[in-house]
């Protein structure tokens, strides 16, 4: 497995290309949200290889649906500029606080289909540049409105698409809010996984702070011979030094 940070969380009293040097030194991926406010000259001189990036700007799996993809298209862009592999979707736009811009409570059977359709192009596109997209699922408690947020709804569209280049972004620390039974839902989505996100539940900080077993998550990923990557995107309970070191045991030590 291959491990990354999350830079928009990690040694937050520095500046975010000096995250991004701290994280590449200590021997992580790094990744990162939205590319819009980042100078990306500065960037790509940390030498840090980038593991995933937000992938849109605006617009919606159900609705906007040509601004989501135009945007996508332009993310793709700074993407190939950054050599960052994946790009992260959500069901719709949200804003500085994680909420949705549009939120929508009642998913209909049209919507699905739309969004079926939305991930169809988007998967093409990434085809088309050599890129892949990732679909995250997130929880109802932070996210309240956003559509498609549970990782089983993820995970359904993900299948019905069913192309190489639209894969499951799962992010543990919201399926564990939302639904949980994660070493379930880790065997069910593994064939169409693309990255993991970890934090603990409840205050989102490194691995061992919180209710998850992550010894157990570990194992479970070893078992089911997971080679992708693990990024940590959570805050750091006390010292970020010491939840990237929490970060690494967790990982490559499943026994600590």
């Amino acid at each position: 497995m291959r491990l990354a940070v999350c830079a928009e969380m990690i040694f937050t009293d520095l500046p975010f290309v000096e995250r991004v040097e701290r994280i590449h030194a200590a021997g992580f991926d790094v990744e990162i949200w939205t590319w819009m406010s980042k100078d990306l000259a500065a960037l790509k001189k940390t030498g840090a290889t980038f593991s995933s990036m937000t992938g849109y700007v605006g617009g919606s799996l159900t609705h906007e649906q040509d601004r989501l993809l135009a945007t996508a298209e332009e993310s793709i862009h700074v993407a190939l500029e950054l050599g960052c592999p994946r790009l992260n979707l959500h069901g719709t736009e949200l804003d500085d606080r994680g909420l949705p811009v549009t939120p929508t409570y009642d998913v209909t059977g049209e919507m699905w289909v739309n969004a079926a359709r939305t991930l169809e192009r988007l998967a093409k596109l990434g085809e088309r540049y050599g890129v892949m997209f990732v679909l995250e699922n997130l929880n109802p408690v932070d996210h309240p409105g956003v559509p498609f947020g549970k990782a089983a709804e993820v995970l359904a569209l993900v299948e019905a698409v069913d192309h190489p280049h639209l894969k499951v972004m799962l992010d543990l620390y919201h399926a564990q809010i939302g639904e949980g039974n994660l070493i379930a839902l880790l065997r069910k989505a593994f064939p169409h996984l693309g990255e993991i996100q970890v934090a603990d539940v409840p205050t989102r900080c490194e691995p061992g702070t919180g209710e998850i077993n992550y010894a157990a998550i570990a194992a479970t990923l070893r078992d089911l011979g997971y080679d992708g990557t693990v990024g940590l995107e959570a805050f750091a309970a006390t010292d970020s030094d010491l939840a990237l070191q929490r970060f690494r045991t967790a990982f490559t030590n499943a026994e600590i």
